[in-house]
């Protein structure tokens, strides 16, 4: 070869090496999400179950009541603050009122919430039962009907695995002195057509800390894999943690099908981290991140109660094909938040009246005890900003972002027509309200907590300066209010 026809081929595989080196697209890494720091939720924050769908995060958790709330923002940062939401209360005999563990999955065009439920407070109880919800439409927040109890004896932890296209129920159940993993056939989302076989027990060293038990199963999957990822050892010590089952053989209803390994995530004491367990998963909004959320305590003495809170970490995956979830965050760390998220995280809420389509406002952004609420024409001024504060206790309080103050009913009255006005916190139940789901869903009334009134646009007026005050619910659109975050 001639030392021209030489160079002229090493020019030409000189430029193909730099095409493939920089000239060939590649994915961009994704851009992190609004900043954010553990915990996302401080009150009620056990048993986790966090779910990104259509543009927000919803999450729902352990509330020890006959209530079950759900928080929505659009960055995961907003958790923190957003408004508790009642889309579920229940006192009927049979199944109230401890709700325990509920999970929000999205079936065949609807939502369902497995919870545990039972007729007292007392922990481990003998009446407690895995029940069901399903939404009317295609909505998180609802509204919800209660659709059946899915076992007759004591069952928590409810949840469901789909392997090749069938669905499956499963929980933690007693037998042989221990606490197991169950699992059913269901022949559709409520209902269990099968018995339940016992897949995994208690048996190694790590799983029997404090009390042998295994229980939170929640299914995850990737690249045609199934696991089972469950908590593992008493709740009630700093030795809680999770273990894995991986499904390897072809019957999920057999515990031969399944692996074991573990444990896979556990306490850190480095990082002030102790009894990590009863997680749930959820993608970014882009899609290219898997994470994590589970609860949690800040000290190793801490125990299976309301002290536990909500915390999510990003997670990645080994090379044999297995999660890896790495360590525990610290509380109060700043990590990025999930890939996607572009929304910015909401500060505070304005509250739109269904009927006026006007903002629930206080008069003349006045800081006195006393001021009007009342409707107007929606500004975006800081008098019609509230921040709603979770009380603990499945109430909120509004605080207007102008004054300071909190919505409250005038002298604790239970009349129809009392005002409802501005106050200085005086922690007291006439200034707490619920904000519950109404029946079509997308609206919320707000019930006093004293009077179980609801906030009411005086005679349905639609013009500004209509007062607010507090009525009986008579289910009209005067009485509903939209949440949106500002």
């Amino acid at each position: 070869m001639s030392r021209s026809r030489s160079r002229a081929w090493l020019a030409v595989v000189t430029v193909l090496l730099t095409t493939l080196a920089v000239g060939v697209a590649r994915p961009a890494a994704a851009a992190p999400g609004r900043p954010f720091t553990n915990p996302i939720k401080s009150v009620k924050g056990a048993d986790p179950w966090l779910q990104y769908h259509n543009g927000n995060y919803y999450l729902i958790t352990t509330s020890w009541t006959s209530t079950l709330t759900i928080r929505k923002s659009p960055t995961l940062a907003g958790l923190a603050s957003a408004p508790s939401v009642q889309v579920w209360n229940d006192t009927t005999a049979s199944r109230c009122c401890n709700f325990w563990a509920p999970e929000m999955h999205f079936l065949n065009g609807r939502w369902y919430i497995y919870y545990t439920g039972g007729q007292n407070v007392s922990d481990y109880i003998p009446t407690q039962r895995s029940h069901v919800l399903e939404s009317a439409g295609s909505d998180p927040m609802g509204p919800y009907t209660y659709r059946a109890t899915l076992a007759n004896f004591w069952l928590i932890d409810g949840s469901v695995l789909q392997v090749n296209g069938s669905l499956y129920f499963m929980g933690s159940a007693s037998g042989g002195g221990t606490q197991n993993l169950v699992i059913a056939p269901m022949s559709n989302p409520y209902t269990v057509s099968g018995s339940f076989s016992t897949i995994s027990t208690p048996t190694q060293s790590w799983e029997r800390q404090g009390g042998t038990v295994n229980e939170g199963p929640e299914p995850l999957y990737r690249n045609g894999r199934t696991f089972i990822v469950y908590s593992a050892s008493g709740c009630w010590t700093p030795d809680y943690k999770l273990g894995l089952l991986s499904l390897t053989g072809s019957n999920p209803l057999s515990a031969s099908s399944w692996t074991k390994s573990g444990p896979v995530f556990q306490r850190n004491d480095a990082n002030g981290v102790y009894g990590p367990g009863h997680n749930g998963f959820f993608k970014s909004p882009d899609g290219t991140e898997d994470w994590i959320v589970y609860h949690a305590n800040d000290a190793a003495s801490d125990g299976c109660d309301n002290n536990r809170t909500t915390r999510a970490q990003k997670f990645t995956w080994n090379a044999d094909g297995t999660p890896n979830f790495g360590a525990p965050v610290r509380l109060g760390a700043t990590l990025d938040g999930p890939a996607g998220e572009t929304a910015a995280t909401p500060t505070a809420y304005t509250l739109v009246n269904r009927n006026s389509g006007k903002c629930l406002d206080l008069a003349s952004s006045s800081t006195a005890d006393g001021a009007n609420v009342q409707q107007w024409t929606c500004s975006g001024g800081a008098n019609q900003r509230w921040r709603i504060e979770d009380q603990g206790d499945d109430t909120n309080r509004l605080v207007n972002v102008a004054s300071g103050k909190v919505l409250d009913v005038a002298n604790c009255s239970t009349a129809d027509g009392a005002d409802i006005r501005q106050w200085s916190w005086l922690n007291n139940i006439c200034q707490r309200f619920r904000l519950v789901v109404s029946a079509t869903g997308g609206w919320v009334r707000l019930v006093n907590a004293s009077s179980g009134k609801v906030a009411d646009v005086a005679n349905c007026g639609t013009a500004d300066g209509a007062d607010v005050r507090q009525w009986a619910w008579l289910n009209n659109n005067c009485q509903q209010w939209q949440l949106n975050p500002v």
